[in-house]
C-alpha cells in the first residue's frame, strides 16, 4: 500500500539546515535516504567515477545527522504519523535487502 510519506531532514546543528521533501510512498523515501547519502559521496569524492557503500556506512550517516525522520500518511485516521532514525535504518534495510534478492 502506497502511503505519502515526507522526509524532514536536518544535517546540521543549526535549525536552518533542515529541509524537507515527499514522496509517493514509504519505499520511495527509502531510496531518497540512501540518495541523499550519495549525493553526499560524490561531493566527498568528485573524481570517483562510482560510488559503492555498504549498509554500515549508509547507517553511521544516518546516525551523524541531526535529524532524520520521516511523516507517513495513515489513510485510517487522515494523520501523519511520526517516525524515527532507527525505523528508517529498518525500513532501508529491508528494501536494501529485496533489491539485492532481486539482482541474483
Amino acid at each position: 500500500m502506497e502511503s505519502h510519506t515526507i522526509l524532514l531532514v536536518q544535517p546540521g546543528s543549526r535549525p536552518e539546515t533542515r529541509t524537507y521533501s515527499d514522496y509517493e510512498s514509504v519505499n520511495d523515501c527509502m531510496e531518497g535516504v540512501c540518495k541523499i547519502y550519495e549525493e553526499h559521496l560524490k561531493r566527498k569524492n568528485p573524481n570517483t567515477p562510482t560510488i559503492t557503500y555498504d549498509i554500515s556506512q549508509l547507517f553511521d550517516f544516518v546516525d551523524q545527522l541531526a535529524d532524520l525522520s520521516c511523516l507517513v500518511y495513515q489513510k485510517s485516521t487522515n494523520t501523519y504519523a511520526p517516525y524515527n532514525k532507527d525505523w528508517i535504518k529498518k525500513k532501508i534495510y529491508i528494501l536494501l535487502r529485496q533489491a539485492a534478492g532481486q539482482s541474483d
